[in-house]
């Protein structure tokens, strides 16, 4: 059984145990999540597709931990104008594992 989930404006495909890396949520540490907005439900019978979401179905999942990703640098420059710029950017993110996946 399979489920796809929207949060933090992407789309996910998850199974039960998957461990996943998505945009930050605000929640403690080792704390339930429930993802509410489930597009689409696949079963051994076939797919479910919402319009937009599936009333009803939800994916609830464990937080592993709230962190950072590496640093990835953003250099620029003019050419031939002695113009240039350093930065740096971490994103953070949220991990979580998949729990149960109700229809």
């Amino acid at each position: 059984m399979y489920a796809i989930i929207e949060t933090g404006g992407k789309q996910y495909r998850v199974r039960e145990g998957d461990i996943l890396f998505i945009e930050k949520l605000e929640a403690g540490a080792d704390g339930d999540i429930v993802f509410d907005k489930v597009m689409a439900v696949g079963t051994d019978e076939g797919t479910t597709f919402g319009t937009p979401a599936i009333s009803g179905a939800s994916v609830s999942a464990k937080l592993i931990k709230n962190g950072k990703a590496k640093k990835v640098t953003v250099f620029t420059y003019r050419k031939r104008k002695g113009s240039k710029r350093k930065m740096g950017h971490r994103q953070p993110y949220t991990k979580v594992q998949i729990g149960t996946i109700t229809a």
